[in-house]
């Protein structure tokens, strides 16, 4: 399956609003690796951002003529209770399945080895499959809810129990969210969840000593210092988005260029130059790492404010363009999906390279099974009725 035969079948991909939409936003970021400060540095990730687009056309196309979509929701769904499963063993003995855990101390990398990103990676899929289940179960009684309920908060202590403060904020949030717009609960139901699921973060927090670590020693010793020293400047993320800031000051018009914030930060970060007092100071005072960590704040170091408006204009539209329709079809799925699109725009909370393989694979993964699932929103059904109005 490829664009050559699906072009064959007589389908304008050019019609379709989304498909325009990604196909501005691959030219725009051609355009951008042309104005990087490292053409070739920034061309690795912009050129290579084409599969996307052909992904977002192929997935929605695969739920256009498949009938039995439903089986990659069922795959998806035990490999991730696998992930899981693992993630409980490392936390209790210290090792997964495969032996590796050792690298990151009490965080856990499960399958991933060298990477603690395993509840980034279980949040990601965890939303769709809660809605796969309430699509698929919606009709059935109360115990089976039940089980849902109790995979949603499997699925939540499992991200929770990683150590990935920011992944583990958003994914509570997203669930309580998820439940809140479900109609498959009363209000009171829905109290009570909410209430269940901020205890057992509590509670977790409280009594397991790495996660007492992670969030209530490392977050009141930042509060303390600020405290002691009336300024919180010492402290990492602030250090990652003040430095992301000055690099946007610098360049505020596009940016440095996609992936290109390493370059700036670690090659002239430590340059140096004479002050009015005659004695050497650091000149730029970035700090060296790969990127700022933070979705918006990398947008305006890489992509400076016209960029940043372009990204977040088509991202946004991208999301919100069916959202009534989500909304009035109780497709669970896409609630789901939506939810996490949007939870990658929360301001403050550090995250991933938004552009990164890893990270943007997953949201475009996201985009497109949230597009591709409903008749009302599937690029190829929206050709066909279109075609057969005229």
């Amino acid at each position: 399956m490829n664009l050559i035969f699906i072009y064959k079948q007589g389908y304008n991909l050019f019609k379709s609003k989304p498909v325009k939409l990604i196909l501005f936003l691959y030219i725009y970021l051609i355009f951008n690796s042309f104005i990087a400060l490292d053409f070739e540095t920034s061309a690795m990730r912009n050129f290579g951002f084409l599969r996307y687009l052909i992904f977002f056309i192929t997935c929605n196309y695969f739920f256009f003529i498949s009938k039995k979509s439903e089986k990659i929701f069922s795959f998806w769904l035990i490999i991730i209770l696998i992930v899981i499963f693992d993630v409980f063993l490392e936390s209790i003995s210290g090792r997964n399945t495969l032996g590796y855990g050792e690298l990151y101390g009490k965080r856990i990398v499960s399958f991933f080895k060298t990477e603690p990103v395993v509840g980034f990676y279980i949040y990601s899929f965890f939303l769709s499959l809660l809605g796969f289940l309430f699509n698929k179960y919606k009709n059935y009684n109360d115990y089976k809810k039940i089980l849902i309920v109790l995979f949603s908060i499997l699925g939540f202590v499992s991200v929770l129990v990683t150590g990935e403060r920011s992944n583990t904020i958003k994914c509570l949030i997203a669930v309580i969210c998820f439940y809140f717009i479900n109609d498959n609960f009363s209000y009171k139901k829905k109290i009570l969840f909410f209430l269940l699921t901020i205890l057992i973060f509590t509670f977790s927090i409280k009594h397991i000593e790495f996660l007492k670590m992670r969030y209530k020693h490392q977050v009141y010793n930042l509060f303390a210092e600020e405290k002691q020293n009336h300024k919180i400047a010492s402290n990492l993320y602030v250090n990652l988005y003040l430095s992301a800031y000055k690099v946007f000051k610098n360049y505020p018009v596009f940016g440095v260029g996609n992936k290109n914030y390493r370059v700036e930060a670690c090659n002239r970060g430590h340059t140096f130059e004479y002050g009015v007092t005659g004695k050497l100071k650091q000149k730029y005072n970035y700090l060296c790492v790969t990127h700022p960590h933070q979705v918006y704040f990398e947008f305006l170091a890489e992509h400076g404010l016209i960029g940043t408006i372009i990204l977040l204009s088509i991202f946004f539209s991208l999301i919100f363009k069916n959202l009534k329709i989500i909304i009035l079809s109780k497709n669970y799925i896409q609630i789901g999906c939506f939810i996490y699109l949007v939870l990658n725009f929360i301001p403050i909370l550090p995250g991933g390279s938004f552009f990164s393989d890893f990270k943007s694979t997953l949201f475009w993964l996201n985009l497109s099974i949230m597009y591709s699932v409903s008749k009302d929103t599937n690029i190829f059904f929206l050709l066909k009725k279109n075609a057969k109005d005229k």
